[in-house]
């Protein structure tokens, strides 16, 4: 499948889903429907190169798909204007689920404290120090993802991210590691699992490594803390759209294996 056939199978479940929850229409005086907006989002968020290259790259490649194409800082503002729709493509709960948070490195820490405006902060991630983000994901039992939020790489899990499992209070049963642990917040769908405890918690560690290893996700470079986000929304549901691609076929044992890397670019 080359470049540009997969760009078109991409922009046709996008459009799909969008026409049947009725949110397709174009503005009278905007260029690119929503639906070519979020493809280009997308396409954004599974290259995993900074905003320049980005846009050098489809605009030079791929400009024929996309004739209306506007000038790079519009298309970029263009995505966070349209980030609210990226919320079609979430998964819906099931009955068990898998919670963790994943750190997003944005400066260097020896850069840390020269620009005021800093939007990331220091915090740990994989034992290791960052300045940046940090993503919380919550997967159900088939391995996509149902809900997610971001902070910065300072907060603690259990007090930033109490909403996501309050959530789902009356869905899911939600597993996490000691990291959720908090003294004042004992949600009942909540379960809280030591080190090598319940095993079955790597799948989010499969996604998040299918991630890094695909999407660049590890580190970016945005500068401000909306462009951050949007860009971690439509990571999220690219992987969403990229692991059902063939419908998520189960093997004779039940096991259903998750795989984006055959749509790196």
């Amino acid at each position: 499948m080359t470049t540009q056939d997969f760009i078109t199978y991409l922009f046709c479940p996008v459009d799909d889903k969008f026409n049947k929850a009725n949110k397709n229409h174009k503005h009278s005086q905007a260029n690119l429907y929503p639906s070519e907006v979020v493809t280009l989002g997308l396409l954004f968020a599974l290259k995993g190169v900074g905003n320049r290259a980005f846009y050098r790259w489809i605009s030079q490649n791929h400009r024929d798909l996309f004739e209306s194409l506007p000038e790079r800082t519009r298309l970029f503002r263009l995505f966070n204007s349209h980030h609210h729709l990226i919320d079609v493509f979430m998964a819906t709960p099931s009955l068990i689920g898998v919670i963790d948070t994943y750190g997003i490195e944005l400066i260097h820490p020896r850069r840390e404290g020269r620009s005021e405006k800093q939007i990331g902060r220091k915090g740990i991630s994989n034992q290791r120090w960052i300045v940046g983000g940090k993503l919380c994901l919550l997967l159900n039992h088939l391995g996509l993802v149902v809900d997610w939020d971001c902070d910065t790489a300072n907060v603690y899990d259990g007090s930033a991210f109490q909403h996501i499992v309050d959530s789902v209070a009356d869905e899911m049963v939600v597993f996490a590691d000691e990291g959720f642990d908090k003294v004042d917040w004992f949600p009942s769908n909540l379960r809280l699992c030591k080190r090598g405890e319940w095993n079955d918690r790597m799948m989010i560690e499969t996604v998040l490594s299918m991630l890094t290893l695909v999407c660049g996700f590890k580190k970016v470079m945005h500068r401000a803390w909306t462009y951050f986000k949007t860009r971690v929304g439509l990571t999220m549901a690219l992987f969403n759209i990229l692991v059902q691609w063939h419908g998520l076929p189960a093997q004779e044992d039940g096991f259903v294996p998750l795989s984006i890397a055959k749509f790196s670019l």
